[in-house]
C-alpha cells in the first residue's frame, strides 16, 4: 500500500513516528477503518510509533487500535474554550474532551494541541493550553500549529502570524507542560530558519515532516536538514575556522 511506502520513505529519513490521518468527523466501523487498522499494524512492522487522526471515535475502535500497536492517536483541541465555537461547529469542545478520554482509557497516547493565528486573544492561547496542562497526564504529545490562510475559507484573509507569537506559545508551553513532546507542525514553513531555530530554542523538540500536512504545504526535506545542521551543537574548531 502506499502508505506504507511513505513510511518506509520516512524512517529511511530519520523519522520516528508516521502519521495517517481522514477527513472524517467520526469513525465508522467497516472496511475503511479496517483498512486503518491494518495500515497501523503495518506502521508498526516496520519499527516505527503509529498515530492515527481519524475524528471522534467509540470505545470498541480505540480498543482495536490499541490491540494493533497504536502509539498515539492526534485529536486536537485547536484553541481555548471560549473562542472555540466561533471556529469549530461540526463537533462541540465537550466532545473533543470526550474522544480523548476515550483514548487514553484505551492505553493510547495522546497528541493533542492548537493553532494560532486564527483571530483568537492572547488569553485564548492560554486557555487552551490551560486545559491541557490539566489533563492527567499530561499529552504525551503537544503539536503547536500556525495558521495557513486557505484561499476559500472564511479565515482566507487572516493576516499571517507573528512568528515571535509562535515562539512564545512554544515557551509557555514547555513551561506548563514540562514533560510533553512539544512539535512545531502547520505553518512552520512560512516562518523562516531563524524563527524556527527560536521555536527549538524556546523549548519544541520536534518537527512534522512531509511535503505536505493535510492540505497546506510544509518545508522541504532538504531545508529540514539545513534546520538541524543550524541546530547541531558544534565544537570551538567548527565554529572559529582557521
Amino acid at each position: 500500500p502506499a502508505a506504507l511506502a511513505q513510511a518506509a520513505w520516512a524512517k529511511a529519513a530519520g523519522a520516528d513516528r508516521f502519521c495517517m490521518g481522514a477527513a472524517w468527523r467520526q469513525v465508522r466501523d467497516g472496511a475503511e477503518f479496517d483498512a486503518v487498522v491494518a495500515m497501523v499494524e503495518g506502521v508498526r512492522a516496520l519499527g516505527l510509533e503509529a498515530c492515527v487522526t481519524l475524528g471522534m471515535l467509540k470505545a470498541h475502535q480505540a480498543a482495536r487500535l490499541a490491540e494493533a500497536g497504536l502509539t498515539a492517536y492526534n485529536h486536537n483541541l485547536d484553541t481555548g474554550p471560549d473562542f472555540y465555537d466561533r471556529i469549530i461547529t461540526t463537533r462541540t469542545y465537550q466532545d473533543r474532551l470526550d474522544t480523548l478520554a476515550t483514548v487514553r482509557e484505551a492505553g493510547i497516547g495522546l497528541c493533542c494541541g492548537g493553532i494560532v493565528g486564527m483571530g483568537e486573544a492572547v488569553t485564548d492561547r492560554a486557555g487552551l493550553l490551560r486545559v491541557l496542562a490539566g489533563m492527567t497526564p499530561h499529552p504525551e504529545s503537544v503539536p503547536i500549529n500556525a495558521l495557513v490562510p486557505v484561499e476559500g475559507t472564511p479565515l482566507a484573509r487572516r493576516p499571517r502570524i507573528d512568528p515571535l507569537d509562535l515562539v512564545r506559545m512554544v515557551a509557555t508551553a514547555r513551561l506548563v507542560l514540562p514533560a510533553s513532546i512539544v512539535r512545531l507542525s502547520a505553518g512552520r514553513a512560512q516562518l523562516g530558519r531563524e524563527a524556527q531555530i527560536l521555536c527549538f530554542l524556546a523549548g519544541a523538540n520536534s518537527i512534522f515532516a512531509g511535503d505536505t500536512l493535510l492540505t497546506t504545504p510544509n518545508a522541504e526535506p532538504d531545508e529540514d536538514a539545513l534546520l538541524f545542521a543550524a541546530l547541531a551543537p558544534r565544537t570551538g574548531a567548527e565554529a572559529m575556522p582557521a
